[in-house]
């Protein structure tokens, strides 16, 4: 120690700069501390915390007294606490099968044991248990009769048979019907089920299917539904306010490591009273430059909702934020704190909450009384927020600080939601949409070729377009896969809110 003291400069002026360099080395290594242990938090929280984005209540979130250095003052709303409903077996379906079993008590039992007297029925209790019943598959034959003349057959004049016209066929010349293929699909797309495990699963029948055939069939499918997709994209593209998201995937005979599936959605996960369609469209491509969104939406001016990504800027559309992204940052920022301490990312989260609750109160208002609701509080809102994130002073590395900076950099776009009552606050319907698809990826993992992805991105888009109208995708790829194969199809027939199924 006493060396170390021996070697300082004895001039003040250096004395001054080295502590100022030793300053700023400890200011440095401060800043990487807590940049690390934030990391570790979220590294945590990623791995083994709850992954639910929900907020707590306003009022339980924190005392407002200890921030006092945020200008924006909050109110703290008093929830009131609710007893939670005993949950209550929901009823079978009226329109099942029913077969009734009667459980009576013998004749020598149907007397008093007090006074020996006949007893008389008073009564009966009924309980229902759900039985299920495998899958059946049958053979459809079908014959052709022909017919010859036999007066040519004995004069030796060329005899011209005659017969039935070859049954319509999804696939020509193959066994599978339009039943057959959708079952397939619906298992592969819907449910997650991969082309090998419906393999195995046929073999209990005593089929052998190879998914190699399976494969053959889906691509065939999908060409089918090809006019339909056309109609539903051209459709997409008269709406007002279209929701787009992207995901990875990986394509083996792709040069790229990474391919992308890109989605498209208007409308709402449910059937609604409003004339908005839903719509979810796929489409496949081998990146994710800006180009693949400007040519699925080429000539589109209307509003795009998305994350963001900087390659939707490419688009001719007027782009809407994301505020469930933005609260997203937030809470990142919120884990990144330590434990059991409120601040900052707090404050920003109890006022983004308050605009969802503005969006829960106008849910089932009209466009217009949307957007009347928005502008009279959710624009006050806004202002008070922004102010807020200007005078922020946190450091640009922290997660705090990136999550201040993404709502800097997107503010023109997360204020535009209050421009048109047809806007949603956030991009979580295309979240939800693109969802299926993520589950599905977990088990089939690949595709193995771009056109493999092409007919998965088709398949997909008529399921999920399916769901959202409130149809049962089984019975609907059934009955679209019966009527494609007719030329003379008028595709409007088969669009999910015309369509008649039996």
């Amino acid at each position: 120690m006493t060396d170390d003291i021996n070697n300082l400069p004895t001039d003040p002026k250096a004395l001054q700069e080295m502590v100022l360099s030793l300053q700023s080395q400890v200011k440095n290594l401060t800043a990487e501390k807590h940049h690390l242990i934030e990391q570790f938090r979220l590294a945590q929280q990623q791995r083994f915390g709850v992954k639910s984005e929900s907020h707590p209540a306003q009022g339980d979130l924190f005392n407002e007294a200890e921030v006092t250095l945020d200008v924006i003052e909050e109110s703290v709303e008093s929830i009131p606490t609710t007893n939670k409903k005993k949950s209550v077996r929901k009823k079978l379906p009226k329109d099942l099968e029913r077969e009734v079993i009667i459980h009576d008590i013998s004749d020598e039992e149907k007397t008093c044991d007090c006074c020996g007297n006949q007893l008389h029925q008073m009564g009966e209790s009924r309980s229902e248990k759900l039985e299920f019943i495998p899958a059946t598959i049958k053979v459809i034959e079908h014959v052709r009769l022909k017919y010859s003349c036999r007066g040519c057959e004995k004069e030796g004049i060329k005899t011209k048979i005659k017969s039935a016209p070859v049954p319509a066929s999804p696939i020509p010349k193959g066994i599978a019907t339009p039943s057959l293929l959708s079952q397939i699909i619906t298992s592969k797309y819907q449910y997650a089920l991969p082309l090998y495990r419906q393999e195995s699963l046929f073999k209990q029948y005593g089929i052998e299917l190879s998914r190699k055939t399976m494969s053959e069939w889906m691509m065939k499918s999908s060409a089918l539904f090809k006019p339909l997709y056309d109609k539903l994209h051209e459709i997409i593209l008269q709406q007002r306010v279209i929701q787009a998201d992207e995901t990875t995937l990986n394509v083996i005979n792709e040069d790229k490591a990474k391919c992308y599936m890109w989605l498209y959605c208007t409308g709402s996960d449910t059937p609604t009273k409003n004339d908005i369609p839903n719509i979810v469209l796929y489409d496949y491509q081998s990146g994710r430059a800006g180009k693949c969104a400007a040519d699925y939406l080429e000539g589109y001016t209307g509003y795009l909702q998305v994350d963001g990504y900087v390659g939707y800027e490419k688009t001719s559309a007027t782009l809407a934020g994301c505020w469930a992204h933005a609260r997203r940052k937030f809470q990142e920022a919120e884990i990144a704190q330590p434990k059991g301490k409120t601040g900052k990312a707090n404050m920003a989260l109890n006022h983004i909450q308050k605009l969802y609750r503005l969006e829960i109160e106008l849910k089932d208002k009209t466009p217009e009384e949307k957007y009347k609701g928005r502008q009279e509080k959710a624009s006050p809102l806004l202002s008070q927020f922004y102010q807020w994130l200007e005078q922020a002073n946190v450091p640009p590395k922290t997660a705090l600080g990136k999550a201040i900076q993404y709502c800097k950099n997107q503010w023109h776009k997360l204020n535009r939601y209050i421009e048109d009552g047809e806007l949603n606050i956030d991009n979580n319907r295309a979240e939800r949409a693109v969802k299926p698809f993520v589950i599905g990826r977990k088990n089939w993992l690949f595709s193995n070729t771009a056109n493999g992805a092409k007919a998965s991105a088709m398949l997909y888009s008529m399921i999920e377009t399916a769901k959202a109208n409130g149809l049962i995708p089984f019975d609907y790829i059934r009955h679209c896969l019966e009527e494609l194969t007719n030329l003379t199809l008028d595709v409007d027939t088969l669009l999910p809110w015309n369509v008649k199924l039996s």
